[in-house]
C-alpha cells in the first residue's frame, strides 16, 4: 500500500479523514493524496424534455446544486489549509512529484465525484471518507457512492468522531463472496501488522466459497493466527457489529453490496446498515 486517496472540503469529517489517512500512512508506509473537487463554473446545458441527459450529465447538475460553484477560490483555499496542517502534525513533507518513500501531495480537480474518483480512485491504493456530521449528508454519500463504485479500489468509511489509530485489532465479516475475498487481499498490508485479527461469520456456511475456516487456514500462509467467531444468523447485519464489539476489534473488513445491490437498497442489508447505522470505522471493497 503506497498510495492513499482522501477528498478534502474544510468540514470537520474531513479532518477526522486526513488525521486516519496520515496515521495509516505512517504505519503501512504510503503517501498520502489530497484532492479538492470543485464544480465546473459553466452549468450544464438545459435540454428541452424529450432529450434525456447523460448519468454524467445529471451527476454533474446535482453535484453543481449541493456546491455551488462561485464558492470555490475560499473553499478550495481553506481545504488546503487544513491538509497542510494535517501533513505538518503527522510529519509529512508537502511534494511536488511523486516520490518513493511517503510524503503528502495537494492537488485540485474540477468535476463531479464521479468523474474525478473514477479516475483518481483506481491508481491509488486505499481511499479514506468520513460519514457526514448532522449537515451535508447528501454530499457524504455523492462521495461514498462514488467511491464504491466508480474506484474499484478499498474504501475506509470512519465515524465522524472515529479514532486515527486503528488497524491494531482487525475483524473480517466473512460470507464466503468474491468481494469479501477481495476485501481481505487488499487489507493485507493491515492485516500483517494487527496485534489480533478475528473472524466474524453468521448463519451457516452453506454458499459456494471458502469457509471461514479455509480463510483462517490461508491467513496462516501470511503468518496471521486468526479467531473465528460465529453468530446464528438471525440479523446478520446487528451479529455482525455484535462480534466486531465483542472482539475489541477497531476496524472491520469486508465485501460490499456482495448480494444485488438495488435488492439491498429497497429492503436493506448488511452494506447499506454499516453505511447508514453502523457507527465504527469498515473497510468495504466492491468489485
Amino acid at each position: 500500500m503506497r498510495v492513499i486517496f482522501v477528498p478534502v472540503s474544510d468540514r470537520p469529517e474531513c479532518a477526522t479523514a486526513l488525521d486516519t489517512a496520515f496515521s495509516l500512512g505512517h504505519s503501512v508506509g504510503a503517501s498520502v493524496i489530497g484532492c479538492h473537487i470543485r464544480p465546473h463554473k459553466d452549468s450544464p446545458i438545459s435540454l428541452p424534455h424529450r432529450f434525456d441527459m447523460s448519468a454524467a450529465d445529471n451527476e454533474e447538475a446535482e453535484w453543481q446544486a449541493v456546491v455551488k460553484p462561485e464558492r470555490g477560490k475560499k473553499a478550495k483555499a481553506a481545504a488546503e489549509v487544513l491538509f497542510a496542517r494535517f501533513a505538518d502534525r503527522h510529519g509529512y513533507d508537502l511534494l511536488r512529484r511523486p516520490r518513493a518513500r511517503p510524503g503528502a501531495v495537494w492537488m485540485e480537480k474540477t468535476g463531479s465525484p464521479g468523474k474525478v474518483i473514477g479516475i483518481m480512485g483506481p491508481v491509488s491504493d486505499l481511499l479514506v471518507l468520513s460519514r457526514p456530521m448532522s449537515k451535508g449528508g447528501n454530499l457524504a454519500r455523492m462521495f461514498l457512492s462514488a467511491a464504491l463504485f466508480k474506484s474499484s479500489r478499498p474504501v475506509l468509511v470512519l465515524p465522524h468522531d472515529g479514532n486515527a489509530h486503528l488497524g491494531r485489532r482487525i475483524c473480517i465479516a466473512w460470507n464466503q463472496s468474491v468481494e469479501a475475498a477481495r476485501a481481505v487481499t487488499a487489507a493485507m498490508p493491515l492485516l500483517v501488522k494487527a496485534d489480533h485479527v478475528s473472524i466474524a461469520s453468521s448463519g451457516s456456511e452453506s454458499q459456494l466459497g471458502p469457509r471461514s475456516g479455509q480463510l483462517a487456514t490461508y491467513l496462516k500462509y501470511w503468518g496471521i493466527k486468526a479467531e473465528r467467531v460465529k453468530s446464528r444468523g438471525k440479523d446478520e447485519s446487528k451479529e455482525i457489529v455484535e462480534m466486531y464489539r465483542s472482539t475489541g476489534s477497531d476496524l472491520l473488513v469486508m465485501g460490499a453490496y456482495s448480494r444485488y445491490r438495488m435488492r439491498q437498497m429497497i429492503f436493506g442489508g448488511v452494506t447499506e446498515y454499516m453505511l447508514q447505522h453502523a457507527a465504527i470505522p469498515v473497510m468495504m471493497l466492491h468489485t
